[in-house]
């Protein structure tokens, strides 16, 4: 099962597709934190069985939409492949690490991304992320944690270096909360038809290769990352976990950052692709 949310910003209309036929999910409501604690998975899979919901069809030149229509959360994981760690000048972390970006960084997976104003190094980030199905709290297994993923996503997340690391006051969150940088989609798939054990993930810089990798590099599995949140906070559903990014970024010191006209596209197999062209902050009067 795959979650779409497709129409201009603001309007977006909640599509599921199930066995290649997309239907109309609006009775069930959007994909924000109540579709997932009321169980909006398998609320569409009933409906779609006794035949109550509409099928429709939407041209390709209509806008995809974040697949997350609200969140109270978007946590991400940094440092998860050695590869990434080693050229980033760290030891591979011996426990998650954590960090925040603002609800207001979600963006569509193919919207224009304004870069941030005073950037000089936004770089680019291909992730798996996670959206909480259940709320998580204290789970006494990584198996337990498992059954609290709804679902996987696609994710950018995008992240101004200098602000990041040299502004930071020991914290990574100034660089990762401008508006619009944590593209995510095209769509959401269900935790049930995804397996996120070993899936490839790239990324492209004005169709040059950057990143290339799978995700069974990862130091930490998704349940293990959910699992060790778990003990330290909270998961409400609906929250997104961005699970980290492979080596292949800016911050290595072997590309460019990000200008003003250069177009990212990214991939993860069974998860979609995203393609952003990049333009200047201007202030606006």
């Amino acid at each position: 099962m795959k979650l779409f949310r497709r129409g201009e910003r603001g309007y977006e209309i909640p599509i599921v597709e199930i066995e290649g036929t997309f239907y109309d999910a609006s009775p069930v409501g959007d994909f924000g934190p109540d579709f997932w604690a009321t169980g909006g998975v398998e609320q569409l899979k009933h409906l779609a069985a006794n035949g109550l919901l509409t099928a429709v069809e939407v041209g390709e030149e209509v806008r995809y939409g974040s697949p997350v229509a609200a969140t109270s959360a978007v946590l991400c994981i940094g440092q998860n492949y050695a590869a990434h760690a080693a050229e980033s000048g760290a030891e591979p972390p011996k426990e998650p690490i954590v960090f925040l970006k603002t609800p207001n960084t979600i963006a569509g997976p193919n919207d224009e991304v304004t870069i941030a104003r005073g950037s000089t190094k936004t770089d680019w980030e291909v992730e798996l992320g996670i959206v909480i199905g259940k709320a998580a709290a204290y789970c006494q297994s990584v198996e337990e944690a498992a059954e609290h993923i709804g679902g996987y996503v696609l994710a950018n997340d995008l992240s101004e270096r200098a602000f990041q690391l040299e502004r930071s006051g020991g914290q990574w969150s100034k660089g990762k909360c401008s508006p619009g940088y944590m593209p995510l989609g095209p769509w959401i798939m269900a935790a049930e038809d995804f397996d996120p054990s070993e899936v490839r993930l790239r990324s492209w810089v004005n169709e040059e290769p950057r990143q290339d990798s799978v995700t069974s590099d990862m130091i930490f599995s998704c349940a293990e990352i959910v699992h060790d949140l778990s003990q330290y906070m909270q998961l409400e559903p609906g929250d997104v976990i961005s699970t980290g990014t492979p080596e292949g970024v800016a911050v290595s010191g072997r590309f460019p950052y990000l200008q003003a006209g250069d177009v990212v596209e990214i991939e993860i197999e069974g998860l979609g692709r995203q393609r952003q062209s990049y333009r200047a902050w201007e202030e606006t009067r």
